[in-house]
């Protein structure tokens, strides 16, 4: 039976991956969070979920390099430096970052992708993502996900052409851009939507969740797939089997 740690094990993530796991046949090694040992529980785990902090990622990035143990790691909020830092992990341990662990979601990432290599240029991007009040990042690692995937079908990337800062006398909406936009309120688990507009016509792709658990139950289902893994960086898409 695979054992799963968790990092951030008190947090909505997980807490839910905790109540999920007896669904998948598989035991709970421990979790840590603030103030725990990341160390330990690399040893004691045969593969890692995290969903903790980007302050904390180093931490535990070395724990499980240390412990040889793979990693999947679904904490938002990430930047170049911690991207960077799940490279060089990945030389040695197997690691699957995400900004969303829903197989909805996945396969929406991949339908983005290929609608804006089909649409091409001619088409505007526009981004939207709502969240529940207390969401400490934004754009949602998700929305970032989606971005990066319209970006890359397009042959540039979303530091290039995204735009998230809107406000006052912005003049025409340029050429090429991805607009991202965010919203915060209330108890919403998490709404995507992709608009692609053209002069007469518009396509929208939506994802909404209903319920936290099919985050857990992708994330457990990456972290499976995960276990026993080659070291290298992976991506959802490859669990998808996409």
């Amino acid at each position: 039976m695979t054992s799963i740690g968790i990092y951030g094990s008190m947090g909505r993530m997980g807490q839910a991956i905790a109540a999920a796991l007896p669904e998948f046949g598989t035991r709970l090694a421990g979790g840590t969070d603030v103030g725990g040992d990341p160390a330990e529980l690399a040893r004691k785990a045969d593969v890692i979920v995290d969903f903790s902090a980007p302050a904390a990622l180093e931490a535990n990035l070395a724990a499980a390099r240390a412990a040889r143990t793979p990693i999947m790691v679904g904490t938002t909020g990430l930047g170049e430096r911690h991207h960077r830092m799940i490279d060089a992990a990945a030389q040695e341990i197997a690691v699957l970052q995400t900004g969303n662990t829903s197989l909805g979601i996945g396969l929406l990432a991949r339908l983005v992708r290929e609608a804006a290599a089909r649409l091409g240029q001619d088409w505007d991007i526009e981004i939207i993502e709502m969240h529940h009040r207390n969401k400490a990042d934004a754009p949602s690692g998700t929305g970032l996900m989606l971005g990066n995937a319209a970006a890359e079908a397009l042959g540039t990337t979303l530091a290039e052409a995204g735009v998230s800062d809107r406000a006052g006398l912005t003049g025409p909406r340029a050429a090429g851009t991805i607009g991202m936009a965010s919203l915060r309120g209330g108890s919403v688990i998490g709404d995507h939507s992709v608009v692609f507009a053209s002069d007469g016509e518009r396509i929208e792709l939506t994802h909404r969740a209903d319920d936290r658990a099919i985050f857990a139950k992708g994330a457990i289902r990456a972290a499976l797939w995960l276990a026993g893994r080659e070291p290298g960086r992976y991506t959802m898409d490859q669990v998808l089997g996409v």
